[in-house]
């Protein structure tokens, strides 16, 4: 099974700049995407359901904002869309796709340029986090989390201790969720590496991404039991239709 993650900051901008093409090219089984700044019903039907794919998505209540979608090649058993609070389900931060033995989340974390807003949802969430965790069912949690959990995960670390996406009160979050509420980051059990990064905040077209400062901010999240299962992950550098590149993980179980 292979699930790619991916914000597309913009999904009619992505388009244009090749986002279906990557799309066709990737044989994923689910491809999870955030930050769409579209509401579903303005999109054409070549964007909805793409060739060989199902589209699920939750549009935000506010005009070219947020937003998440899932790609599944199998229709699932059922799909939940937000977590029952308003600042999450407003915002179209979490759509869960459900199937025999597990679920894939697409999900948006705030940014943090209200950060106030996104300690509240944070602390919203984490309360989500532990019910999920003491479930039998195994979840895959993908998106952008706006937060680089280690010093490894961004360049230039030290100017940026005070800002948003890697504040200590963020990390310190993080290491809850990696740490005593027993979720995994899968990237991290394949590839140990510094330098790695899935979002550029300045990012110029024209430079190698390996040539300019990134920060790992996205992430596949799987609990305990989920480990043995990721066989393989990476960071597709050369998808250039977003800020952002798409993070793929490959497990060793069918969708």
């Amino acid at each position: 099974m292979k699930i790619a993650t991916i914000n597309v900051n913009g999904i009619r901008e992505a388009v244009g700049r090749g986002f279906l093409d990557w799309l066709a090219n990737q044989d994923a089984d689910v491809v999870c995407v955030q930050n769409l700044k579209a509401k579903s019903f303005e999109l054409d039907d070549s964007i909805l359901y793409p060739e060989g794919y199902e589209g699920y998505f939750l549009d935000a209540e506010q005009d070219g904002f947020s937003g998440v979608g899932i790609y599944c090649r199998k229709i699932p058993k059922a799909i939940m869309y937000g977590l029952g609070f308003p600042q999450c389900d407003n915002e179209a931060r979490f759509l869960q796709a459900d199937y025999d033995r597990f679920s894939i989340v697409s999900f948006l974390m705030p940014d943090g340029s209200d950060f106030a807003a996104k300690q509240a949802f944070m602390a919203q969430y984490q309360e989500y986090l532990s019910k999920m965790a003491r479930k039998r069912r195994e979840y895959i949690i993908c998106g952008t989390w706006h937060i680089a959990h280690k010093t490894i995960d961004l360049e230039n670390w030290a100017d940026n201790q005070d800002t948003p996406g890697f504040k200590p009160e963020e990390r310190a979050w993080m290491d809850q969720v990696f740490g005593p509420t027993g979720f995994i980051d899968c990237f991290r059990e394949i590839n140990r590496d510094a330098g790695e990064s899935t979002w550029w905040p300045k990012l110029d077209q024209e430079v190698p991404r390996s040539r300019q400062e990134g920060w790992r901010i996205d992430y596949q999240v799987v609990g305990p039991e989920f480990r043995r299962h990721v066989v393989d992950a990476w960071i597709d550098y050369d998808a250039t239709f977003s800020e952002f590149a798409p993070l793929i993980v490959e497990y060793d179980l069918p969708l």
